[in-house]
């Protein structure tokens, strides 16, 4: 299990002190972009990084453009699941802050997924509304 002892500064650092409370300009999603790709690479390698930048581009694509947005998120809730129990076993990490960092970041992602679950059922409910209006 990985846990970054350092995740304050990080966020800290990130969120306003290194780029001076401007994470609304592009260049700074990008640069923080970026970063979240380089982590995902070192920790599980380069081929996969490839599979799974793939697996996030393809299926957020799907989801803005509204292609088959229902498959789509629930993929993305199905690998978030999986890296989830994968990445966040906060359950292994003594007591602390550690814990509480992965406790915490186990449930946004629960809640993350919770959401791709609605937007599947939206996309599912609004199919079946046109379709029944279509019949009229």
């Amino acid at each position: 299990m990985l846990v970054f002892p350092n995740w304050q500064r990080v966020s800290a650092a990130l969120s306003g002190e290194l780029f001076g409370r401007s994470l609304q300009q592009p260049i700074t999603l990008v640069l923080l972009a970026s970063l979240m790709v380089v982590l995902i690479g070192l920790f599980v390698g380069v081929r996969d990084l490839a599979a799974v930048t793939t697996l996030f581009a393809a299926n957020s694509a799907m989801i803005l453009f509204g292609l088959w947005r229902w498959l789509a998120a629930l993929a993305l809730a199905g690998f978030t699941l999986i890296a989830t129990f994968v990445a966040l076993r906060f359950w292994e990490i003594p007591a602390g802050q550690g814990r509480m960092m992965a406790m915490n970041a186990f449930f946004e992602h629960l809640g993350l997924i919770g959401g791709f679950i609605l937007v599947a059922i939206d996309d599912l409910t609004r199919t079946k509304d046109s379709a029944r209006d279509g019949q009229r």
